[in-house]
């Protein structure tokens, strides 16, 4: 099949006007010109019309387990509240509740140009019904806490890698997610990364959230530290920054994709730099809990990728919309606000090819070339060539067109395949 489009946003390569994806199965065979390979190619080709075609938007944190919990929760008076606030909703949910909600947040996240999502399951029973259930590549992070001290490290990993060596699916993967420094324990944030290693999975956590966990580390005090005194060992607590923590303990590396990474000293930096780990940084949930200025200059200079992810529906404001839903486009514009310097490229690139390289597929998703996966989306498009990069950050509404490894994910004719 020959697709072709008024501009073509390769990320690979420069726009370019008038160009033309050739898709041969799940595959991408070349990019081009619509003259140069319209002449070469006498199979099934369609005009999409006045639209830019580039790769489909990777989101590399999210929780779709929690997508229908959005607005159950006002921005808190402290994170530690949040938190508690969000066990009271879990505990009262039910299993099909957190099947609901988990396929509410691919629709929204097909229809607003997502192709894969990096996502914590904090529900595993649900994923072999639900992966069948969505065109998206799914990586499902198995989410691992046991907070209180009785809770066995090795047992908490053995249940997780039990259901990961249950699941297989084309398209679908498993990863680790240990929740957070806070909610772990050290001994099992090692096994998890020895694991990891051993079987070939990614690895992710949430680092440095809050200055509640900054306090509870570092000094020992705070509301964070005061409410979970009681329910683990604190001897943790008082010696170092949360990511020296997690450095500590042999977790961070090139497979580990650090969540929010918002508090941090100088070493912290050198730390996630030297190990080569990935930052997502979440700009509406950054906004909601009122953070200190996300550190992205300071992680740029030191080489630190990161990426952008939407996090969950329930830490984002309203803010006058009539409905809230998971959207990479309204990351990548709050972030645009929050840092004019940055590139409508590289802010691009925080979605697709840095997001790529951060999930290990770096050669297959993230840019259209010939042999990467055919993942790509349509965004309507009517101004110059020179623009087109920073017109499609600025875009907003559900996208016309998606195909996912040479499948249509919205058709043409804006038919939804999920």
């Amino acid at each position: 099949m020959l697709l072709r489009s008024r501009i073509l946003i390769p990320m690979a390569a420069p726009p370019l006007e008038d160009g033309a994806v050739l898709v041969s199965g799940d595959r991408i065979v070349a990019v081009g010109s619509w003259r140069d390979m319209r002449g070469h190619f006498t199979g099934p080709a369609v005009d999409l019309g006045d639209v830019a075609v580039l790769p489909g938007l990777i989101n590399t944190h999210c929780h779709l387990d929690y997508t229908g919990f959005a607005e159950h929760l006002p921005p808190p008076r402290s994170f530690s509240a949040w938190i508690q606030g969000v066990l009271a909703l879990k505990a009262e949910w039910s299993f099909t509740e957190y099947a609901v909600s988990w396929l509410a947040g691919v629709r929204q996240l097909l229809r607003s140009g997502c192709t894969t999502v990096l996502d914590i399951e904090s529900v595993p029973e649900l994923l072999p019904d639900a992966w069948t259930s969505t065109p998206l590549r799914v990586i499902s992070a198995l989410e691992m806490t046991g907070v209180r001290a009785s809770a066995d490290p090795a047992a908490i990993l053995g249940s997780a890698l039990k259901v990961q060596e249950s699941l297989r699916h084309p398209r679908c993967q498993v990863a680790l997610s240990p929740h957070a420094p806070y909610s772990t324990r050290s001994d099992l944030l090692s096994l998890v990364i020895g694991a990891a290693r051993q079987r070939g999975l990614l690895v992710t956590i949430h680092v440095a959230e809050s200055d509640e966990e900054f306090q509870m580390f570092q000094h020992a005090r705070g509301p964070m530290y005061d409410w979970l005194k009681p329910q683990r060992d604190p001897s943790d607590c008082g010696h170092r920054t949360p990511m020296a923590h997690v450095a500590a303990s042999g977790l961070l590396g090139a497979t580990t994709i650090v969540a929010h990474a918002n508090y941090l000293e100088p070493a912290d930096v050198e730390l996630l730099a030297a190990a080569g780990s990935v930052v997502v940084h979440c700009p509406q949930s950054h906004d909601y809990f009122g953070h200190a200025p996300f550190p992205f200059d300071r992680l740029r200079a030191a080489g630190v990728p990161v990426c952008l992810g939407t996090d969950s529906l329930m830490s984002v404001r309203k803010l006058g919309r009539p409905t809230l839903a998971l959207d990479l486009f309204d990351e990548l514009q709050l972030f645009g606000r929050n840092h004019p310097s940055v590139s409508p490229v590289e802010r691009l690139a925080m979605v697709t090819t840095h997001a790529a390289q951060a999930i290990g597929r770096g050669s297959e998703l993230g840019a259209l070339r010939a042999g990467a996966m055919a993942d790509l989306i349509a965004v309507p498009m009517d101004g110059p060539l020179a623009r087109a990069v920073e017109a499609v950050t600025f875009h907003r509404g559900p996208v016309p067109v998606s195909m996912i490894g040479g499948e249509w994910g919205i058709a043409p004719n804006g038919q939804v395949d999920v």
